[in-house]
């Protein structure tokens, strides 16, 4: 099956044929940078990561520009209350973003571009639309003519006169039309500025997206991508802008990744329940993270909670553990370097089919418009059978050997694709310990120490300190199991 994907253009799925044999240019609209980045930049960032990560797995040579909106009315307000400047605002941001991403693990795009660098090609893409009877300008300020692009409102699937019917916006006299936006704003006291034909200013929001995609990509590209919140009204300008400038269809695929709820509620920093991904990723792995993420479909809304990222977290906990399995039999030291595949028999090789399948399962699930939640199935499946299948009390088989290793690399290799699996096991428990244990309010070492000092009162036979420093622990969350010969702990 080849790859399929919803097209939010034409309101179905589509076969995926890139425009240029072999070769993908994908463009995502990045933040507006005044502000550290909350959870659902998180999701479109990793949305569109896999997405990157699946087409280059798939073979292709992908191009992925995504941009920086680093001059806004929220930059300049925050510029001006701090007394600062507006490039001193959002090189702080984007830094902030970029710690963000890397901790998520998610991958630098090709180019990153910001507004501030595209401004003399904005210019010129406004003078081409005004040259066509597209734009028009009143007091300074540049303003598209929607009544003048016959395809005004297809991608959101609404005429003007629909728009119209429900609208509820503000009226400004400027305007010839109510839904007429900015393509340049003259310049206002204490702004920055820039330039142009029609007077000092700077650019509208939209016109900046058309620019970049187009300088990177081309007047026409593969597939455009964003939160849903951004197709109208920013995805609808930039077709009209456009397309509107070169006569050519804009993004042949336009995809849209669904919101997240935070316990069932919209996120909105009026309602104050907006999550930043720094206090999220203090409190979860980044992997614990994208799993969650990746568990629903792309296009469908998700919603954070405790409750949710406790699953996320066990889920991951079980994979890893299993890969843990596999590594600790891994390092028993029995050569199979000589074994293959037709050396196989019984629940070997039986074992060796089922998880053979994995790479062509995996496929087959992200090809179905990249369905995360049933290529996440498709592990899970292969990692049941492995844990009936890795030795608990016997050493292992040079067969046996032969197909751990096998389904140690299958599994990382799919793994790779959605960001996950890319940490050894016990790193990630280690890392995972560490987090529990600073909610309890000590760190790693202390709780060692404790062990020890209760150790050295139980050899004292001073049962009174070794029972209080047990309960001390216990109250933390801290969990002590007593062996014949050592002390072992876990949190919760």
């Amino acid at each position: 099956m080849s790859l399929r994907l919803y097209n939010t253009l034409t309101k179905k799925r589509e076969e995926f044929v890139p425009l240029e044999e072999g070769k993908v240019g994908l463009y995502v609209c990045g933040i507006t940078a005044y502000d550290v980045c909350h959870i659902g930049h998180a999701r479109s960032s990793v949305v569109f990561d896999v997405i990157y990560r699946y087409l280059k797995y798939s073979g292709y040579d992908v191009t992925y520009v995504k941009n920086f909106t680093d001059v806004d009315d929220k930059i300049i307000g925050k510029a001006i209350a701090e007394g600062t400047e507006i490039a001193d605002i959002s090189e702080r941001y984007i830094k902030e973003h970029n710690e963000d991403m890397d901790r998520l693990g998610v991958a630098r795009p090709t180019m990153a571009p910001k507004a501030t660098e595209n401004i003399k090609g904005m210019i010129r893409l406004i003078d081409t639309l005004m040259e066509k009877g597209l734009a028009y300008v009143v007091d300074g300020d540049v303003y598209y003519s929607v009544e003048s692009f016959d395809g005004y409102g297809k991608l959101s699937g609404r005429g003007l006169d629909d728009m119209m019917a429900g609208a509820r916006i503000d009226i400004d006299e400027k305007k010839r039309n109510p839904f007429d936006f900015a393509l340049w704003k003259s310049s206002k006291e204490g702004e920055p500025f820039w330039s142009s034909p029609w007077g000092n200013g700077r650019p509208g929001w939209h016109i900046e997206c058309s620019v970049m995609s187009q300088r990177f990509l081309g007047d026409t590209f593969d597939i455009h991508g964003g939160g849903e919140d951004l197709i109208f009204p920013h995805h609808e300008n930039e077709i009209a802008q456009s397309e509107g400038a070169t006569g050519k269809p804009f993004a042949k695929y336009w995809m849209h990744n669904g919101f997240i709820k935070i316990d069932s509620e919209k996120m909105s920093k009026s309602l104050g329940n907006t999550l930043t991904i720094k206090e999220v990723l203090n409190a979860y792995h980044p992997e614990e993270v994208r799993f969650f993420i990746l568990q629903r479909h792309y296009k469908s809304y998700i919603d954070f909670s405790d409750a949710a990222m406790a699953e996320a977290r066990a889920g991951m906990e079980r994979l890893y553990t299993t890969l843990k399995g596999i590594k600790d039999a891994l390092g028993g030291g029995v050569d199979f370097s000589d074994t293959s595949e037709k050396d196989l028999s019984g629940e070997d090789e039986d074992v060796w089919g089922k998880v053979g399948m994995l790479p062509g399962r995996f496929t087959e699930a992200m090809d179905d418009d990249f369905n995360t939640p049933m290529a996440l199935g498709c592990i899970f499946d292969t990692v049941r059978i492995l844990n009936g299948y890795i030795p608990k009390d016997s050493a292992p088989t040079r067969e046996m050997l032969f197909v751990l290793s096998e389904a140690w690399g299958r599994i990382r290799e799919v793994g790779k694709v959605l960001g996950l699996f890319l940490e050894d096991p016990d790193e990630y428990f280690g890392k995972d310990r560490e987090r529990k244990v600073k909610k309890s309010g000590l760190d790693v070492e202390e709780v060692e120490r404790l062990i020890d000092e209760r150790n050295k009162a139980r050899e004292a036979k001073d049962w009174g300190r070794a029972d209080e420093l047990r309960d001390l622990l216990t109250s933390k969350g801290i969990a002590l199991k007593d062996t014949p010969t050592s002390t072992t702990w876990k949190v919760g």
